[in-house]
């Protein structure tokens, strides 16, 4: 795509991000002359006509938006089998990078990146749509000097809402399902509130610097969306206070309509909080009351159709790993809880009394129903202590030893009946090198006593120096920057005397610049040597004509010479007189002298034939004439220019006869 010109107007630049179903450009509008994101659906989804035809349904619901926090959209078009949206260019980062970088954020901060994201979903719910996939890489962080703008991109999943279709594609959950809200896994239904559950997710994940459900595949992630609520931030981060734990439970609640009704309703709650935080009250019981949901979600129900079974039979049965076990019960006499039962077993059920009726001795005390009943309570016993044992009891939680030293991790571990092992290093911009950044399990997870906790060593700022570019060609250059863990920023083109065309002449930063992962690393590209249009300068002044000439960087020889029509110090030629040349190239003027001059000589008293002839041979023609006290004597008197005079050669020279 690079190079491309799309539609006659939109020339790619560089790629600057890449999704499921489209990547994104910087590109230049060469109508208007100025940066616009340019949106490329991926080759082979363009022959699906109806996804296309949502493609292009998506940009038009996104084009209705006009919001300070909302990326506009600004053309939509086609060519030659490529669909693409031209957008808004909003220059800076993703609020992935900010989470990455700086979380946990304090509350105050997390909120002010949220508010901006809400107002922009509070302007799309107003207007009928819904975003349904709300993620820190959808959210972009422009800083502008002292302020820093947050827009919201990439409504091209939204579409507009109606009573009558609610649903995504068949089979299909469209979505990041890190913050896809429990409806959205189980039923694909998507209304506003799946924009709030998912703005309190990136909330949590700003305030705690992690995602609050956690899997080793998605299932499991979407498992938990469905069946565990979001945990308090606080539990993670002690200093945030109990009212935002409060907010962020009813953003996320699983019960939908315990959620606030859409972004506009959140935005309030958040204002809220935010004053509370600004005034600095770290307890408010009446606003956490306020705030927090008023009763425990519900398990959704499961429906399962032909398009959904699969993963709504997956969200209904959790998946079984090494620390998940499952109680069945022998159907004859009861017992301790049995080994792990396989994946998929249900616990069993005792058989229903049979509705036959029973027989008794005669005579005999009917003593069997209170001895049932005992065995029942016994067996209720048992599975409840099975249950607090195998689910609870057992497990301790693992200490947090984020930020110590490994000796003093690894003691800290044991002392909790832990073991530790070391685990590949990771950078980080705020740990100390060799200090742990992060553990696995994470601190507060589930462990059994004796079990391994992977720790993970600091390598400090991840940093790298930028290499040199020069002499490589633009392809080299971004094989060279990507292979150092640096970004391939912008081309600004140069001439230059010296570098190849097409080659880098110097990077910004410059090379051995020390800069962080991923940064952009402009380049200046070649673009040749400089042509320089040649001007003919016959006829003009030779001492401006070389000053000209000099200053284009031209090497310029003058050749004087004699010529009896031109004017002295006037070009008389130039070679070459037009054309194209480069620096250090040589032009040659040739520059008059005026005509040449020849000295009168002195002839006075000489005959008339003798004066004529020297005269003649000096290149002088002669004129003879009779002076006014002319004797008939045939010598010369006096001539005209005197004796001593400088003539141009081939003048005529009087002679003036007595």
């Amino acid at each position: 795509m690079l190079g491309r010109v799309l539609d006659g107007r939109y020339r790619i630049e560089r790629r600057v991000a890449r999704g499921g179903m489209a990547s994104v450009y910087e590109a230049v509008d060469l109508r208007l002359e100025r940066v616009v994101a340019v949106k490329v659906m991926h080759a082979g989804l363009g022959e699906d006509g109806d996804f296309a035809a949502r493609f292009v349904r998506e940009a038009r619901a996104a084009a209705q938006l006009s919001h300070p926090h909302v990326v506009a959209v600004y053309d939509q078009g086609e060519d030659d089998g490529t669909v693409f949206l031209a957008m808004e260019y909003v220059p800076g980062r993703t609020l992935r990078d900010v989470v990455r970088e700086q979380a946990p954020l304090p509350p105050a901060r997390a909120l002010a990146l949220v508010e901006p994201v809400l107002a922009a979903l509070a302007a799309a719910h107003r207007a009928g749509l819904v975003h349904r996939d709300v993620k820190p890489e959808n959210v972009l962080v422009g800083d502008e000097g002292d302020t820093t703008t947050v827009k919201v991109a990439d409504f091209g999943l939204a579409k507009a809402v109606s009573a009558t279709s609610n649903h995504t594609a068949t089979g299909v959950v469209i979505g990041t399902v890190s913050y896809l809200a429990p409806e959205v896994v189980v039923h694909g239904q998507a209304d506003a509130r799946a924009d709030v559950y998912a703005a309190g997710v990136l909330l949590y994940e700003l305030l705690t610097g992690r995602k609050p459900h956690e899997g080793e595949s998605q299932i499991q992630v979407a498992y938990k969306h469905v069946h565990e609520d979001v945990p308090a931030p606080s539990a993670t981060v002690p200093s945030v206070p109990a009212y935002v734990d409060a907010l962020v439970a009813r953003a996320t609640s699983r019960d939908r309509d315990q959620r606030p009704a859409d972004a506009g309703v959140l935005l309030h709650q958040v204002r809220r909080v935010a004053q509370a935080l600004r005034e600095g009250v770290s307890q408010d019981a009446e606003l956490e009351a306020d705030l927090r949901p008023t009763a425990p979600a519900a398990p959704l129900p499961v429906e399962v159709t032909a398009d959904d079974q699969g993963l709504a039979a997956i969200v209904d049965e959790p998946p079984v790993t090494d620390r998940t076990q499952q109680i069945r019960l022998p159907e004859s006499e009861p017992a301790a809880p049995s080994a792990p039962a396989p994946r998929g077993d249900r616990i069993r059920r005792l058989p229903a009394p049979s509705a036959a009726p029973r027989t008794t001795s005669p005579g005999r005390p009917r003593r069997r129903g209170p001895l049932l009943l005992l065995l029942a309570l016994l067996l209720v016993v048992g599975i409840g202590v099975g249950a607090w044992w195998f689910g609870f009891a057992r497990y301790t939680t693992t200490p947090s030893v984020l930020g110590l030293g490994q000796a003093e991790a690894v003691a800290a571990l044991e002392e909790a009946g832990l073991e530790a092992e070391v685990g590949p290093a990771a950078h980080s911009e705020d740990v100390p090198v060799d200090d742990v950044v992060a553990t696995d399990p994470a601190p507060g997870d589930r462990v059994l006593p004796g079990d391994v906790v992977v720790l993970s060593l600091s390598l400090g700022p991840e940093r790298y120096d930028v290499p040199r570019l020069a002499g490589l060609s633009v392809d080299e250059a971004r094989a060279a920057l990507e292979e150092t863990n640096l970004e391939f920023g912008r081309t600004v083109e140069r001439w230059s005397e010296t570098v190849a065309e097409g080659e880098v002449i110097r990077s910004n930063p410059k090379a051995g610049t020390t800069v962080r992962a991923s940064a952009a690393v402009n380049v200046v590209v070649s673009k040749g040597r400089r042509p320089i249009e040649v001007t003919d300068w016959t006829g003009r002044q030779a001492s401006r004509a070389e000053k000209a000439l000099a200053g284009a960087g031209l090497e310029v020889t003058v050749e004087r010479v004699f010529d009896d029509e031109v004017a002295e110090g006037v070009v008389i030629s130039q070679s070459p007189a037009a054309g194209t040349l480069y620096r250090g190239d040589g032009v040659t003027l040739t520059v008059s002298k005026g005509p040449e001059l020849v000295e009168m000589p002195r002839v006075i008293a000489q005959g008339k034939d003798s004066a004529e002839e020297r005269l003649e041979a000096l290149g002088f023609r002669v004129r003879v004439e009779r002076s006014g006290q002319y004797l008939g004597l045939g010598f010369v008197l006096s001539t005209d220019p005197d004796a001593g005079t400088m003539v141009p050669k081939g003048s005529t020279v009087t002679l003036y006869l007595i």
